[in-house]
């Protein structure tokens, strides 16, 4: 396959969670194109499995949809260093309350790969140990468990929706036979 080339990146906005380019790309063909892009710190989520089996899972409001989904924990790292494991324990303890003593990598997914570098972990833990949510300001979740059927369930039925969630949870029941 033949190379693109990249010719110039813009700034077009910088945000909290992810920068905003605008790319002008050399396509193989020798036409030129603008792509948008969108860079992003990354990202970890958490499949955590309670002692009866049950997984946690948070409901909250999402802007961009209009509407509460159902997701496992998980939020973006605090820089693009930061190991993703960190951040996994970080989110599972500040959106459920729960900290973890085993953490397994599951699976690492690219959910935008056509318009962002977004890379987000996706983490198995156990030995879960009941603490104090920490939510930030704006920030208003509900922690909620269900079996993994009831999530499987809910997937046919496409009502979970969001793309690590699916994966997580799919990854978790696939690699353990569930």
């Amino acid at each position: 396959m033949e190379e693109h080339k990249r010719l110039n990146r813009e700034l077009v906005a910088a945000g909290k969670l992810f920068d905003y380019y605008q790319d002008t790309m050399l396509i193989p063909n020798g036409n030129t194109a603008r792509w948008d892009f969108l860079d992003f710190k990354g990202a970890a989520a958490v499949v955590a499995v309670k002692e009866d089996g049950k997984l946690l899972m948070v409901r909250q409001y999402r802007n961009a949809i209009e509407r509460e989904t159902l997701e496992i924990p998980a939020g973006a790292l605090n820089s693009k260093e930061e190991p993703t494991e960190i951040a996994a324990r970080r989110e599972l303890e500040e959106e459920t309350g729960y900290q973890c003593g085993e953490l397994e990598m599951l699976a690492s997914i690219y959910p935008g790969a056509a318009f962002s570098n977004e890379k987000i972990d996706i983490y198995l833990a156990g030995n879960l140990k009941k603490g104090v949510q920490h939510l930030d300001e704006d920030e208003m979740i509900n922690v909620e468990s269900y079996t993994l059927e009831e999530l499987k369930q809910m997937i046919y039925d496409c009502r979970l929706q969001d793309a690590k969630t699916i994966c997580g949870i799919m990854t978790y029941a696939s690699k353990y036979g569930l």
